[in-house]
Protein backbone atom coordinates (compact mmCIF):
# COMPACT_ATOMS: atom_id res chain seq x y z
CA UNK A 1 0.00 0.00 0.00
CA UNK A 2 1.73 3.44 -0.86
CA UNK A 3 2.38 5.56 1.86
CA UNK A 4 1.04 9.36 3.04
CA UNK A 5 2.57 11.58 0.16
CA UNK A 6 3.40 8.99 -1.92
CA UNK A 7 1.41 9.27 -5.80
CA UNK A 8 -0.39 6.05 -6.09
CA UNK A 9 -2.78 7.73 -9.36
CA UNK A 10 -1.52 9.61 -12.21
CA UNK A 11 -5.14 10.95 -12.25
CA UNK A 12 -7.07 12.26 -9.33
CA UNK A 13 -10.89 13.65 -9.20
CA UNK A 14 -13.20 16.60 -7.51
CA UNK A 15 -16.18 16.61 -7.74
CA UNK A 16 -18.13 20.25 -7.43
CA UNK A 17 -20.96 22.38 -8.34
CA UNK A 18 -20.61 23.11 -11.76
CA UNK A 19 -20.94 27.06 -10.90
CA UNK A 20 -18.48 26.75 -8.87
CA UNK A 21 -15.75 25.12 -11.55
CA UNK A 22 -17.04 27.80 -14.49
CA UNK A 23 -15.85 30.51 -11.85
CA UNK A 24 -12.88 28.70 -10.85
CA UNK A 25 -12.10 28.59 -14.89
CA UNK A 26 -12.58 32.65 -15.07
CA UNK A 27 -10.38 32.86 -11.97
CA UNK A 28 -7.47 30.28 -13.04
CA UNK A 29 -7.48 28.46 -9.66
CA UNK A 30 -10.75 26.66 -7.50
CA UNK A 31 -10.00 27.34 -3.80
CA UNK A 32 -12.07 24.70 -2.54
CA UNK A 33 -15.65 24.01 -0.90
CA UNK A 34 -16.65 25.02 2.63
CA UNK A 35 -15.93 21.58 3.69
CA UNK A 36 -12.34 22.02 1.88
CA UNK A 37 -11.74 25.27 3.20
CA UNK A 38 -12.88 23.93 6.84
CA UNK A 39 -10.29 21.14 6.52
CA UNK A 40 -7.52 22.91 5.29
CA UNK A 41 -7.27 21.23 2.11
CA UNK A 42 -9.09 20.22 -0.95
CA UNK A 43 -10.28 16.91 -0.99
CA UNK A 44 -9.74 14.29 -3.75
CA UNK A 45 -10.35 11.23 -4.69
CA UNK A 46 -8.73 8.01 -6.65
CA UNK A 47 -10.80 6.73 -9.57
CA UNK A 48 -11.66 3.66 -7.52
CA UNK A 49 -13.29 5.99 -5.14
CA UNK A 50 -15.31 8.17 -6.83
CA UNK A 51 -18.51 6.41 -6.96
CA UNK A 52 -18.58 5.83 -2.90
CA UNK A 53 -17.70 9.75 -2.74
CA UNK A 54 -20.68 10.28 -4.77
CA UNK A 55 -23.02 8.39 -2.76
CA UNK A 56 -21.52 9.21 0.56
CA UNK A 57 -21.26 13.51 0.11
CA UNK A 58 -22.70 14.38 -2.97
CA UNK A 59 -26.93 12.47 -3.66
CA UNK A 60 -29.30 14.92 -4.20
CA UNK A 61 -27.17 17.52 -5.45
CA UNK A 62 -27.87 18.42 -9.24
CA UNK A 63 -25.27 20.52 -11.18
CA UNK A 64 -22.29 18.78 -10.64
CA UNK A 65 -19.72 18.10 -12.14
CA UNK A 66 -16.90 15.46 -12.39
CA UNK A 67 -13.24 16.67 -12.67
CA UNK A 68 -10.01 14.95 -13.56
CA UNK A 69 -6.67 16.38 -12.77
CA UNK A 70 -2.99 15.31 -13.95
CA UNK A 71 -1.93 14.65 -10.28
CA UNK A 72 1.93 15.06 -11.70
CA UNK A 73 1.13 18.50 -12.39
CA UNK A 74 0.36 19.50 -8.34
CA UNK A 75 3.27 18.34 -7.23
CA UNK A 76 4.68 18.12 -3.35
CA UNK A 77 1.04 19.84 -2.30
CA UNK A 78 -0.46 16.70 -3.24
CA UNK A 79 -0.64 14.39 -0.39
CA UNK A 80 -1.87 11.10 -0.07
CA UNK A 81 -3.31 10.56 3.76
CA UNK A 82 -5.51 7.80 5.13
CA UNK A 83 -9.48 8.82 5.36
CA UNK A 84 -12.89 6.39 5.38
CA UNK A 85 -11.95 3.43 6.85
CA UNK A 86 -7.59 3.79 6.40
CA UNK A 87 -8.01 4.18 2.99
CA UNK A 88 -5.87 6.87 1.16
CA UNK A 89 -7.13 9.80 -0.25
CA UNK A 90 -5.92 12.49 -2.25
CA UNK A 91 -5.45 16.14 -0.51
CA UNK A 92 -4.21 18.80 -2.18
CA UNK A 93 -2.39 21.41 -0.09
CA UNK A 94 -2.82 24.54 -2.26
CA UNK A 95 -5.37 26.23 -4.61
CA UNK A 96 -6.23 24.34 -7.65
CA UNK A 97 -4.77 25.68 -10.83
CA UNK A 98 -7.59 24.60 -13.19
CA UNK A 99 -4.86 24.28 -16.28
CA UNK A 100 -4.03 20.82 -14.26
CA UNK A 101 -7.82 19.52 -15.05
CA UNK A 102 -7.53 16.99 -17.89
CA UNK A 103 -11.79 16.59 -18.61
CA UNK A 104 -14.54 18.02 -17.24
CA UNK A 105 -18.16 15.47 -17.27
CA UNK A 106 -21.30 16.74 -15.74
CA UNK A 107 -22.67 14.13 -13.22
CA UNK A 108 -26.39 13.39 -14.16
CA UNK A 109 -28.64 12.31 -10.83
CA UNK A 110 -29.72 8.70 -11.09
CA UNK A 111 -33.54 7.94 -9.78
CA UNK A 112 -32.26 7.11 -6.18
CA UNK A 113 -30.17 10.65 -6.15
CA UNK A 114 -26.66 9.56 -6.21
CA UNK A 115 -24.72 11.10 -9.03
CA UNK A 116 -24.04 9.09 -11.72
CA UNK A 117 -20.21 8.94 -12.51
CA UNK A 118 -18.72 7.54 -15.64
CA UNK A 119 -16.36 4.77 -15.90
CA UNK A 120 -13.13 5.71 -15.31
CA UNK A 121 -9.74 4.03 -16.00
CA UNK A 122 -8.32 2.27 -12.91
Amino acid sequence: MPTPGRQPSPTVYKICPRADWDAACRDGHYRGSADDLRDGFIHFSAASQVAATAARHFRGQPGLVLVAIDAAALGPALRWEPSRGGDLFPHLYAALPVAAATAVADLPLAADGVPRVPELPA
